[in-house]
């Protein structure tokens, strides 16, 4: 059987015989030749649609979702196009179809055209309105969601808008700032009591100055950059995980935004023109500091001491670069929360905690020993047999565990988005004597299963499997093969639900050597397979519900997959064959009335309910007034509301967790890993989730 990067190459190779005794003349130059961006177009589509999981049939239908798409991020505030500027786009709206077929960009020109006009025209609109005070005394407001506005019908109502967006900007720093006086002044720092009038002219001055730098990066887009982002609002219809990179993206790509970079840890993706945090690195400077979240949206960023610079709009490589930088640096973020809430966040710069990222094991002393695992990734190092991989370390930390006298075990999989497909496969057989664990299936192919093939079972006693909506992909595979087993209850709150499968491939290598004048042209990250269950049903945008399922204020977030633009949708194959778990009989209904009767009663639990149902009334609320009393006012209603959540968690009984001799002395006195183990502790001691799972464990677990 062919492997999927030969069969890529034989496709473009078929469309490069196509091409070259076609439209287009290969010219033998030092320079790329006129028509590298119609080969480019017409190789990817050529690509997407031989290779592809799922492909598009790329018509009129297809043609509008691209627009769309395209549309929504060429100016998702509406702060430059006019209505008439779209109408203009509109007449090829179902055009694209044909276009990219033909390989021809004149939508793609128009569209660059018009956004580049109206960008260099809006440099004049913030510096005529920065140069006047504001009237915050005036009782209006301003929408932040741009899915809420519409484009402005004439320049008069365009600069209005602009008027009210740099009104709440400069009301935003006017606040700060007024805050930051107070303080001083509270401690008896010496500092200068400014007045109403030069606080107000100062936070112009600086939004001002943002919109400076914010235009200069503007000027400095490449018509290749441009190009780049509507390819990707065509291939992104096909999923969201199909991308394509040009050169300098990919070797981005490549780099990877992890504290192996000295960074801060995080993955963020670009999305209707804000940068917002996904996934949070185990052991990165953001894992450890503990106040940066997936969900949400990084506004400015800050050096130590400088003035912060303005984020949004920025494209995603963008923004990386001033949020990376050397070890030991500081860099502030100021984020928004998704309960509207705005919180500067500092973050040292460092690299990654090696053992952070590793499987931790403690016990719970309760009625009963409990064992706990905390997994914050399926890590697996492949260049290095002798490396580590998270399979082998669970089941250590199992018969580690075992031996101490455990009776129960919890595995945290919790804010885990997965990681290597093989480990995860291992490590559900050590909970079952053998069996299927995954199917994988590639659109043309039958189901592959993924077995564990060891009769052996490490650990056949009570397990708990706790998981949010951050456990994706390999966190999802395990507690579903375990779920439909039986074997384990599983408790959280539904999972992100990433069931596809993604491979890179290099356009370069795949392009026969007559396209070499033309090269490099990048490359394409395509959706080639799907997970499904061992039931038949794929993880793909429904992910795993709880047996269990518990109050969670981020499952009430536009979070996860089925949150993002076109994903590929649910569906079944035929199962595998396998048998349920037939060691321990669970009653799942009375398990699951035992704990809501537990939920119903204990004050964290409400707290974080009514918490949910605020940000769940927050994220439609996204107004904000333009009056300084009213604004000052809901910014410290939000900040009330956000701490009652942090005030939750400290209510929590304390557990009984202490770590396992051998890990206390593998920690030593070594100052920094005493400091890590400490705050592991602490967070564990005070974690209702795992308070609810070793309860579910003690009654009627067994």
């Amino acid at each position: 059987m062919l492997s999927l990067t030969t069969r890529f190459k034989i496709i473009l190779s078929v469309l490069a015989v196509i091409l070259v005794t076609g439209s287009f003349i290969l010219y033998k130059s030092d320079t790329a030749p006129e028509g590298k961006n119609e080969i480019l177009i017409r190789a990817l589509m050529q690509g997407l649609s031989q290779g592809h999981y799922q492909p598009e049939k790329v018509d009129d239908n297809f043609s509008k979702k691209v627009f769309n798409l395209y549309l929504n991020r060429l100016d998702y505030n509406k702060k430059f196009l006019l209505a008439s500027d779209v109408q203009k786009l509109r007449q090829y709206e179902t055009a694209i179809d044909d276009e990219v077929n033909q390989g021809s960009f004149q939508f793609f020109d128009l569209s660059a055209n018009l956004i580049e006009q109206r960008t260099k025209e809006a440099q004049a609109y913030y510096k005529d309105i920065l140069a006047k005070p504001f009237d915050f005394s005036k009782d209006e407001q301003v929408e932040l969601d741009g899915e809420k506005l519409a484009f402005a019908t004439s320049t008069a109502e365009l600069k209005e808008a602009w008027r009210k967006q740099l009104k709440y900007q400069t009301l935003v720093r006017l606040v700060d700032m007024q805050e930051e006086q107070m303080k001083k002044l509270e401690k008896g720092e010496k500092a200068d009591q400014k007045s109403f009038e030069q606080l107000e002219k100062e936070a112009r001055e600086k939004v001002k100055k943002n919109y400076e730098d914010l235009f200069k990066r503007y000027d400095q887009v490449t018509r290749d950059e441009r190009r780049s982002s509507y390819i990707n609002s065509i291939t992104n219809v096909y999923d969201p995980h199909t991308s394509y990179f040009a050169p300098k993206d990919k070797e981005n790509f490549d780099i990877g935004f992890t504290g192996r970079l000295e960074g801060i840890g995080a993955s963020l993706q670009e999305k209707d023109g804000q940068i917002k945090v996904m996934e949070i690195v185990p052991g990165s400077p953001s894992y450890l500091q503990g106040d940066l979240k997936p969900g949400d949206i990084i506004q400015k960023v800050g050096q130590a001491n400088e003035e912060p610079i303005l984020v949004e709009g920025m494209r995603l490589d963008d923004a990386i670069r001033f949020i990376r930088g050397k070890k030991g640096t500081m860099v502030r973020l100021t984020v928004k929360k998704p309960d509207g809430s705005t919180k500067v966040i500092p973050i040292v710069r460092d690299v990654i905690v090696i053992e952070d990222t590793y499987a931790q094991s403690v016990v719970i002393e309760d009625k009963e020993k409990i064992g706990y695992i905390k997994l914050p990734g399926f890590y697996a190092d492949f260049e290095n047999k002798s490396g580590r991989f998270s399979g082998a370390d669970v089941k250590k930390e199992v018969e580690k565990l075992k031996t101490a006298g455990m009776q129960g075990l919890i595995l945290d999989l919790r804010n885990n988005g997965g990681g290597s497909l093989a480990d995860a496969v291992e490590m559900a057989g050590l909970f079952i004597e053998k069996g299927p664990i995954v199917q994988v299936k590639t659109a043309s192919g039958k189901a592959v299963v993924l077995d564990d093939r060891d009769v052996q079972v490490q650990y056949g006693g009570p397990l708990v499997i706790l998981v949010n909506s951050n456990s994706a992909s390999a966190s999802e595979i395990l507690a579903a093969a375990m779920q439909d087993y039986k074997r384990a209850v599983i408790v959280g709150s539904p999972t992100f639900g990433k069931g596809t499968v993604q491979q890179f491939f290099e356009l370069d290598e795949a392009l026969p050597a007559q396209f070499n004048p033309y090269k490099p042209f990048g490359a394409l990250k395509l959706t080639t397979q799907k997970f499904y269950r061992i039931n038949g049903g794929t993880t793909q945008l429904r992910g795993v519900i709880p047996d269990v399922t518990l109050p969670d204020p981020y499952s009430y977030m536009e979070f996860g997959e089925k949150e993002q633009d076109y994903p590929l949708p649910f569906d079944e194959i035929a199962p595998a064959k396998y048998s349920t778990w037939n060691k321990s009989k669970i009653d799942y209904a009375q398990i699951k009335a035992n704990s809501q009767k537990r939920i119903a009663s204990n004050k964290s639990f409400a707290l974080i309910e009514q918490a949910g149902q605020r940000l769940k009334q927050q994220t439609k609320n996204t107004t904000r007034s333009l009056q300084l009393e009213k604004y000052m006012a809901e910014e410290k209603k939000a900040e009330a509301e956000a701490k009652r959540l942090e005030e939750a968690q400290k209510q929590v009984p304390v557990l009984n967790v202490h770590r396992l001799q051998q890990d206390l002395k593998e920690v030593g006195t070594d100052s920094a890993k005493v400091a890590r183990n400490k705050e592991f502790l602490k967070d564990l001691k005070q974690d209702v989730y795992v308070e609810e799972a070793v309860a579910i464990i003690q009654n009627g677990l067994k």
